[in-house]
């Protein structure tokens, strides 16, 4: 810690000396739109080029133009990121960013909601549909390591779920959505502002069969978003939203039943249900030339009910988490040249208790397990203009967390462990930007990264044999560096390039010969991202990335081997081609190139093929005054590509030709 202390002292003192010069103005007549601001990169409202990261938004618009059912949908065709779904299922789905897939992707990237965390603290993956895409106000996808500003788990990026704001006259928005296998997908909202308060209320209920048998799930969601302006410098805002869904897992098929029927069923009575709270308040002041302070307190409920028959266990999980982030963000001119600190705390508790049950119907239970993770940290970042079209950006982060756990077997009473493991994770990052003209910039950041162990990592509590609570389990660690380029060759067209190496050690894995997890294997993640986009007012635009991955073990027992399901090349590609009376089609395609088998580390097994899907839709916007209709019909995996997602030897066949249609009305 005396490192991370030497390096706060110093921006300290930075910013001390930086106080008695008068406060900069943004300049005058600088209009910049939604698209060009974000706010999670930095943690406060920044220019796109400005920021030394690959960074994507998507609006609410473009949700609503894509005809996307979940957030998976929408994320799906972004450069460097790829799903894995066992089920077919979107709320189960894994992401991957920058070649991080292997066993538990999900702890790599941070995904959250209105700034608050998502992530679950033990080994498992976000539910995707605990958002309604209608209450979506714009999602914001910063690649790259964030450790610095997010602790835990901003290893490959952080993705920010920014709910709808209301403004001005209500607006009523009413849409349907349906298609093959018994997918429809319902959604109302109404958005809108009196004098000082601002208000957005959506709603949002999606079912479907799903394309295997048993592979069905039902969701049920309603989110809510307060504003107050109290005055000009202070405002305050609440935001809520409920989820439930119930779903079915189809399990996985021997290479024979997939050839003989992929839609048939492997696991005939797994499923589960997941219902999810979660709520903010924040407020926020405005202190003229002492800057801006703002604060977060948030919560978060998720009761998880588990009966996988298949492996002989049924469990209910409770998960809380509280949390609260203050933030100071200090403006001020440091010897003529522009400067911006942000110093912020986080304080984030966590506890998890699950209780596991040999029926179905929960009347004996067998295990009680108690858990709990308590997190503070502290951080600190600048952001010094060298001169106007050179940025420096410097800061670091110290964080204390502790993790504790207490497991009884509800035969005897008596204690499988009760204990608890204290980590301390570090982070720095140094960074610059050069501007080259309105739209351009290049970057290098070098930065480092940490990830703490799940909960069910540090302890094994499934109620096997195994149980225990490792206290010489560490956090991972790593290094990142990264170049790139947002430039601008000609009007309309943006171009982006970016190349990356993170080198990780001591990653947590299950060690097979001794049955626990241990810091074991180091990893090295290096790739490049492109992208490119040309919008012709009239007639269109062409958009596109591709991305190249190249990740593997770089010691141990598998040096020099490929880590599994990261496939080496990604690419997407589209077209909106405008037609007359308001038509336009858009066809778009997706290749995913092969990889290896999950839990094939030794690269030994069958590999995953790489697939191409073309997707084809018509949509239909006219404009009637102030009331919107937008309509449209769509196939997906066009050619009924078939291919599968292939895990210690299980198949899980993906989804094949689908048809789907919607038609919305704003008024």
């Amino acid at each position: 810690m005396k490192k991370l202390s030497s390096c706060a002292a110093v921006l300290l003192v930075f910013m001390f000396f930086a106080l008695p010069v008068p406060i900069f103005a943004q300049e005058e007549g600088a209009v910049v739109t939604m698209e060009e601001v974000v706010v999670t990169a930095t943690r406060d409202k920044e220019e796109i080029r400005k920021i030394p990261a690959n960074v994507s938004v998507i609006t609410a618009k473009d949700i609503e133009e894509s005809g996307a059912a979940s957030i998976v949908e929408v994320l799906e065709n972004l450069g460097s990121i790829n799903f894995v779904s066992w089920s077919g299922n979107p709320s189960q789905a894994y992401i991957d960013m920058r070649g991080f897939g292997g066993d538990n992707p999900f702890g790599k990237t941070l995904i959250m909601l209105d700034g608050r965390r998502l992530n679950r603290p033990d080994m498992a993956g976000v539910n995707w549909l605990q958002i309604p895409v209608s209450n979506i106000e714009k999602i914001e996808v910063v690649r790259g390591a964030s450790s610095v500003l997010y602790g835990d788990s901003a290893v490959a990026g952080v993705i920010n779920i920014i709910t709808k704001r209301g403004e001005g006259k209500p607006d009523v928005n009413v849409s349907v959505i349906a298609g093959s296998y018994g997918l429809h997908d319902e959604r109302v909202g109404i958005t809108g502002s009196y004098d000082r308060l601002s208000y957005a209320l959506t709603g949002e209920n999606q079912k479907t069969f799903g394309y295997r048998e048993r592979s069905k799930f039902a969701s049920k969601g309603a989110g809510l978003n307060l504003g107050y302006d109290a005055s000009d410098y202070f405002n305050v805002s609440f935001g809520a939203s409920f989820n439930r869904t119930d779903f079915d897992l189809p399990g996985s098929l021997t290479k024979a039943q997939k050839e003989e029927n992929p839609k048939q069923v492997g696991n005939l009575n797994d499923d589960g249900s997941n219902e999810y709270v979660n709520a903010n308040l924040k407020m926020e002041s405005f202190l003229g030339d002492f800057g801006n302070f703002n604060i977060n307190f948030m919560y978060g409920k998720k009761d998880i009910t588990a009966d996988m028959e298949s492996w002989g266990t049924y469990s209910v999980t409770d998960i809380n988490t509280y949390g609260v982030t203050p933030r100071y963000i200090y403006k001020e001119e440091f010897f003529g040249h522009k400067n911006k600190m942000i110093l912020g705390f986080d304080y984030y508790y966590e506890t998890l208790d699950k209780d596991k049950f040999s029926d179905k119907e929960k009347q004996n239970k067998t295990h009680e397990a108690e858990l709990a993770k308590e997190s503070m940290g502290y951080y600190i970042r600048d952001e010094f203009n060298i001169f106007d079209e050179l940025m420096l950006n410097i800061g670091c982060r110290g964080e204390r967390t502790k993790i504790k756990g207490k497991e009884t077997k509800m035969l005897d009473g008596s204690t499988v462990f009760d204990d608890k493991k204290i980590h301390k994770g570090e982070a720095y990052e140094a960074s610059l930007v050069y501007l080259i003209g309105k739209n351009s910039n290049v970057f290098a950041k070098y930065a480092t990264v940490y990830r703490y162990p799940f909960l069910d990592e540090q302890a094994a509590y499934s109620g096997y044999g195994s149980d225990q609570f490792l206290t010489d389990l560490e956090k991972e660690k790593g290094e990142s560096t990264e170049v790139g380029t947002q430039f601008n060759p000609i009007e309309n067209m943006k171009i982006g390039l970016t190349f990356f190496r993170i080198n990780m050690e001591d990653e947590i894995v299950y060690n097979n010969s001794t049955s626990r997890n241990e810091n074991l294997d180091k990893t090295r993640h290096e790739g490049a991202e492109f992208s490119i986009s040309y919008k012709l007012e009239k007639l269109g635009k062409f958009y596109g990335n591709f991305t190249y991955h190249d990740a593997e073990f770089t010691s141990g027992q598998y040096n020099g081997k490929k880590m599994f399901l990261v496939p080496k090349e990604m690419a997407n590609a589209g077209l909106e081609i405008h037609l007359p009376y308001a038509f336009t089609l858009r066809p778009e395609m997706r290749y995913v190139g092969k990889c290896y088998q999950g839990g094939d580390k030794a690269n030994t097994s069958e590999q995953m093929k790489d697939y191409t899907l073309y997707d084809l839709f018509l949509f239909y916007r006219p404009e009637f005054g102030n009331f919107k209709i937008s309509a449209f019909l769509g196939v997906e995996n066009l050619i009924d590509e078939k291919h599968s997602v292939i895990s210690w030897g299980g198949y899980y066949p993906q989804p094949g030709i689908t048809g789907k249609g919607g038609i919305s009305f704003v008024f």
